[in-house]
């Protein structure tokens, strides 16, 4: 046998090379350097991706016994075969490329005021039964921030909606499984889920809840991770 030394291995996803000390800092930044990271911090994260947050008359309608949550997921640390769910050949998911009125339409059919939310630019992903939408929501970017010296960029889905004469079949929860494999392919260090009240159904996934909030701000000791 030829002694061939460290071969680098390319795959769409990833690169695997041989170790050179030029690559510490940014191994440092990506993941041996992302410590604990406190309270305090996913507070500081939180306001820096919604700016002004509090401060909005609908968020300071939020009692604190219906206090909503934030959600994270590391997606070094996905399982994409954590969940899965059989369907019949008519229940199908990929980008929305149809008219804009059939996905308003499906968007009003489960929460009204998120018709605005929604455009052309939007990056939409469905679940469709007969190639009618049953389920939707949009792929958004939320940006990098940089945490406890480590950048992390983050994505996730929003709006996440099932049309009702489609529930409880799996189709939505399948939805944000694909979407959250979306993103890890294209290399998002965390999924972000927002402003949630469905914290079993997402933690199917893997989420974890980072924070609670009512309209009067942070509820003390609320996070998964504490």
């Amino acid at each position: 046998m030829d002694k061939t030394g460290t071969k680098t291995i390319e795959t769409k996803r990833l690169m695997l090379q041989r170790y050179v000390v030029e690559d510490a800092e940014d191994m440092y930044r990506n993941w041996a350097g992302d410590p604990e990271v406190t309270k305090e911090q996913y507070e500081a994260l939180f306001l820096e991706m919604n700016p002004g947050f509090f401060e909005r008359e609908y968020v300071q309608r939020v009692p604190e016994e219906e206090a909503a949550s934030e959600m994270l997921l590391r997606l070094q640390e996905f399982d994409e075969n954590c969940y899965e769910k059989a369907f019949d050949g008519d229940v199908t998911f990929g980008y929305y490329h149809g008219e804009m009125e059939e996905l308003l339409d499906a968007v009003r059919q489960v929460v009204p005021h998120w018709v605005p939310f929604f455009s052309e630019k939007s990056r939409t992903y469905c679940g469709f039964v007969n190639g009618k939408i049953a389920s939707f929501c949009m792929i958004e970017d939320f940006g990098q921030h940089e945490v406890n010296g480590s950048t992390w960029r983050i994505g996730g889905p929003g709006c996440v909606g099932t049309v009702p004469e489609y529930r409880d079949r799996g189709i939505g929860l399948t939805m944000v499984r694909n979407v959250t494999k979306i993103l890890r392919d294209e290399f998002y260090d965390y999924g972000y889920i927002h402003y949630t009240y469905e914290t079993k159904w997402y933690s199917k996934l893997g989420y974890e809840t980072f924070l609670k909030w009512s309209g009067r701000g942070f509820l003390p000791g609320t996070g998964d991770w504490e």
